[in-house]
């Protein structure tokens, strides 16, 4: 009996225990659902929460954002993402489809003065093509407007506006950013070319004057490109005033011009090196390159020069290492002399020499520059430009020309032709017959010793004199036909008389903006051919000053004939 109590106890106590522990399963499992559904509950909330920050950022990023807008737009809201397409143009105006216009103009926008626009890279999220340099290398700059002819979608850049964007190479797919807004007037600006020479130009100032008027805007950090002829400086924006961009139309703007950061630039060859009279300088230059140098020649030496008391040498000893070279000089504003312009030069082999007097109408006091051209060659030289006193050689050549063949007795050598006293001409015949020859090629008639004739020949096109081992230079110097850029193809003195007189991409020094320019072709007004302006003073001499006098607003090309009519002044 005791066992069998025993055993339901046992089995009692058991389904007790078993409905305990199903209990506490079931209560466990109840915690745990209770807790994730509570979790579940508090990451939705903080979901929606997320989602309500996120969206009220939104907003007041939209609302922050439209505020700016309507502050830099003066109240006109302006803002289009478009494909940028490049086209060749000066300046920083680019084209914008038609709506672009329709939509300005139904907001007033061309009310309000000059229309300008901020323009900066979208950058595509995911887009393999646009990595972090790539982000880096793309920036915000400024423009003005050009015209409103660009297809739906695009906008047409030109070259300026595109580099600064785009300073590395372009991604692809282009969008950029176009957003109307207002830019104060520039008051002061700091610039910084990238390399040497620029400031050797002479006016640089106005030079850069000149390129600024294509821009209608400058930005901090911009790259600034000034075109010399066929040169290209490019400097860069490190400082602007009053704003970060400004714009630069109908304002005066004062400019500092600091130099290049490194002097170790000065390896390229369009740098003017200086050269003190007196001084000797060496050099080097490679087959083909140019060196260049500057000289000055202050009013008291142009007062020695032009009575004849002076002259000019120039003068350039080359090393026998097998080179050879060439001299070219000009005078300011052309800077850069080369084998199509220049005003004096000299192909002499090896050591070479250029003397310059008051009888060179292109001489006087000034600034002048030499180009050594490396003709041959690897060339090591030493150069030198000294004011030579000429008063004692024209006191010897005074004396030695006292006396004249008549007023002596002297008979003319048959073979030289020099009249020689006729106590001794007998003798000088014999002799000069034996030693001499006279050179038959007609207008030369040059007298020669027997062992230098056969080494002096003439040029067969153009009949110059010259030294047997120099013809195969003259040749290459003065009869290889020589390509200008405007496509003619003529020899280097038709050449050198084309650019410096005919060839419409010559360099002129304007008389309106003093800018050396090119001077393109003729202008379409016939006034202005008969006043001999060229292309570009025919459009420069457009502009407007106001007359000293009365103060009336007169194109420049028409300021001396109003000066005349108007107020009899000569």
């Amino acid at each position: 009996m005791d066992f069998e109590l025993r055993r339901a106890r046992e089995k009692l106590e058991k389904e007790q225990k078993e409905r305990k522990e199903k209990a506490k399963a079931k209560l466990d499992r109840e915690r745990k659902a209770k807790a994730e559904a509570k979790k579940q509950r508090e990451a939705i909330e903080a979901a929606q929460r997320s989602r309500r920050l996120d969206a009220a950022e939104a907003q007041l990023k939209v609302d922050q954002q439209m505020e700016e807008n309507v502050l830099a737009g003066r109240g006109i809201i302006f803002y289009r993402v478009l494909e940028g397409v490049p086209y060749q143009s000066v300046g920083d105006k680019i084209k914008l489809p038609p709506s672009c216009f329709t939509e300005l103009s139904d907001q007033g926008a061309f009310d309000k003065g000059p229309i300008y626009f901020q323009l900066s890279v979208v950058h595509q999220e995911g887009s393999a093509e646009m990595n972090a340099s790539d982000e880096e290398n793309c920036r915000t700059t400024h423009s003005g407007v050009l015209e409103f002819t660009a297809d739906e979608g695009t906008v047409a850049l030109p070259p300026h506006v595109w580099h600064n964007l785009f300073p590395g190479e372009s991604p692809k797919t282009l969008l950029i950013e176009v957003r109307y807004v207002w830019l104060p007037k520039g008051t002061y600006a700091k610039l910084q070319p990238e390399r040497m020479g620029f400031l050797d130009l002479p006016n640089h100032k106005a030079i850069l004057e000149t390129s600024l008027r294509q821009h209608a805007t400058l930005s901090q950090g911009d790259i600034l490109t000034v075109n010399y002829g066929e040169l290209a400086y490019k400097l860069q924006v490190l400082e602007l005033k009053p704003s970060s961009s400004v714009s630069v139309l109908e304002t005066d703007v004062e400019v500092d011009i600091v130099g290049p950061e490194s002097a170790s630039e000065r390896t390229d060859e369009h740098v003017l090196n200086p050269l003190v009279l007196g001084k000797l300088e060496s050099g080097k230059v490679d087959e083909g390159n140019y060196i260049y140098y500057k000289f000055s020649i202050d009013n008291d030496a142009w007062e020695k020069i032009d009575t004849g008391d002076a002259m000019v040498e120039v003068k350039i000893d080359g090393e026998a290492d097998g080179g050879d070279t060439d001299l070219y000089i000009s005078r300011h504003p052309l800077i850069f002399p080369t084998r199509h312009q220049h005003e004096w030069s000299s192909h002499d082999i090896g050591s070479k020499a250029l003397i310059l007097t008051s009888k060179d109408k292109n001489l006087g006091a000034g600034t002048y520059s030499i180009g050594v051209y490396g003709f041959k060659g690897t060339s090591k030289y030493q150069i030198s430009v000294s004011v030579q006193d000429d008063s004692k050689r024209k006191v010897g050549q005074r004396a030695a020309s006292s006396s004249s063949p008549m007023e002596m007795d002297a008979v003319e050598c048959r073979n030289c032709k020099h009249y020689i006293p006729s106590r001794s001409i007998a003798l000088h015949e014999a002799y000069c017959s034996r030693h001499n020859v006279v050179c038959p090629h007609a207008g030369c008639g040059v007298v020669l010793r027997v062992e230098e004739a056969k080494n002096h020949v003439h040029c067969d096109k153009c009949g110059q004199a010259s030294h047997r081992g120099e013809m195969e230079k003259h040749m290459k110097v003065f009869h290889e036909p020589l390509h200008c850029s405007c496509g003619i193809v003529l020899e280097k003195e038709e050449m050198v008389q084309h650019q410096a007189s005919v060839c419409p991409l010559r360099l002129i020094a304007c008389r309106f903006c003093g800018d050396m320019v090119q001077a393109g072709s003729s202008p379409m007004d016939v006034r202005d051919r008969l006043r001999g302006l060229s292309e570009h003073e025919s459009l420069c001499g457009s502009r407007t000053a106001p007359c000293d006098s009365c103060g009336r607003a007169v194109m420049l090309k028409e300021m001396d004939i109003h000066l005349i009519a108007v107020h009899q002044k000569s």
